[in-house]
């Protein structure tokens, strides 16, 4: 049984998907691994390490040739994959809904693609989910990149010459990023406030000694999809929202904005006209920019400034902290691999009709198979 891992090719991606403890674990479940010359240099983790885990280091033909599990961070481009045997496995973020294209050429490469990022959330999935491995670090370095950028101190501080005011941070969406940012901001001695569709987040805002800002008018709205994911608000309720935020983004120095819809653009949380009212030095940093932004003017990539207002639009957020991403995100995929782990096999043998392998397998035998890619969800 071979694992191999393949340096990430998408440029700024300087994540690894295997680490020295996880070639240890998956060559203790006797597998060999193989790993791409140079993949882990990006995250501090060098190939003399990996071959003292167990690993064998070569180039990218060397380490595909006979490959039964190809792992990945981001999904490799299948013009990379030349020689790849039909039936392996593509383990990896693959950006299914974005990438469609990409999808159906590995379909037609033969190879079952699967994507880690549809891991369903449900309990014994929680430690394979990559979302909420990497969106904890998303949210933590969210509030470090504003204090970077703010050009002023978080906590209150009293002092002879006079006290300076604890900066007010206001986090917009509270899932696993969010819950995060405000954990952090606390630490840093912001006044923090957090927002969220889902009504269930009241509590764990409280919890984490911050302000919860909530549309109180609209009964009946809980904002919660399947899976525990924000889903589309009514008309009533965005109206009602946005009024309310309004007020509150005018008061803030900060504001870390985390809403996305699985499969769908992120939706719009700040306009340009809110970006307007913040006061001048004022930060927001816009964590959904890939998928479209959730604040008007964000650009992907870029820090800009727009009425005074500096908007973060950092690209892969996760990569930013390339050691501790990898650490979670190969732990991840062992955690996935193995308990699927197949002792007589050898192999790890995803059973037909397990919720797991449904929600994330994406080709299978020359063809595109996920319901909610077919259409048929």
């Amino acid at each position: 049984m071979k694992i191999a891992a393949l340096r990430e090719t998408a440029p700024g991606e300087r994540r690894v998907a295997v680490t020295p403890e996880t070639t240890r674990k998956f060559v203790g479940l006797g597998a060999s691994v193989a790993v791409e010359q140079g993949a882990g240099a990006a995250a501090s983790v060098t190939d003399d390490a990996l071959v003292q885990a167990g690993a064998t280091v070569a180039d990218r033909a060397s380490v595909l040739a006979g490959a039964d599990i190809v792992l990945g961070v981001q999904g490799p481009d299948p013009d990379s994959l030349a020689g790849i045997q039909p039936g392996a496995w593509i383990v990896a973020g693959l950006n299914p809904f974005g990438d469609r294209a990409r999808v159906d050429r590995y379909a037609a490469l033969g190879v079952e693609a699967l994507a880690m990022e549809l891991m369903p959330r449900i309990t014994r999935a929680q430690s394979m989910d990559i979302l909420s491995s990497q969106s904890n670090l998303s949210g933590y370095k969210a509030v470090l990149d504003a204090a970077a950028e703010y050009g002023r101190a978080f906590p209150m501080m009293m002092t002879a010459a006079g006290t300076v005011s604890a900066a007010r941070l206001f986090v917009m969406g509270v899932g696993v990023a969010g819950l995060q940012a405000i954990a952090t901001a606390r630490r840093l001695g912001a006044q923090v406030s957090a927002t969220d569709v889902r009504a269930a987040t009241k509590e764990q805002i409280l919890s984490l000694g911050a302000k919860p800002i909530f549309v109180e008018a609209v009964q009946g709205i809980e904002g919660e999809g399947s899976g525990g994911y924000a889903t589309e608000m009514s008309d009533e309720y965005k109206a009602a929202q946005a009024e309310l935020v309004s007020a509150h983004i005018a008061k803030q120095d900060i504001v870390i904005t985390t809403a996305l819809i699985p499969g769908r653009p992120a939706p719009r949380l700040i306009t340009d006209a809110q970006v307007a009212s913040m006061k001048p030095g004022s930060v927001i940093v816009d964590l959904a920019v890939e998928q479209g932004g959730n604040v008007e003017g964000a650009v992907a990539g870029e820090v800009v400034e727009r009425h005074g207002v500096k908007i973060i639009g950092h690209r892969n957020m996760p990569s930013r902290l390339a050691a501790d991403a990898s650490a979670l995100f190969a732990r991840n995929l062992f955690n996935f691999l193995s308990a699927f782990w197949d002792k007589d096999a050898g192999r790890p043998v995803l059973p037909d009709g397990d919720e797991i392998g449904e929600a994330i397998r994406l080709t299978r035998g020359g063809q595109v198979v996920n319901p909610r890619l077919t259409g048929t969800a």
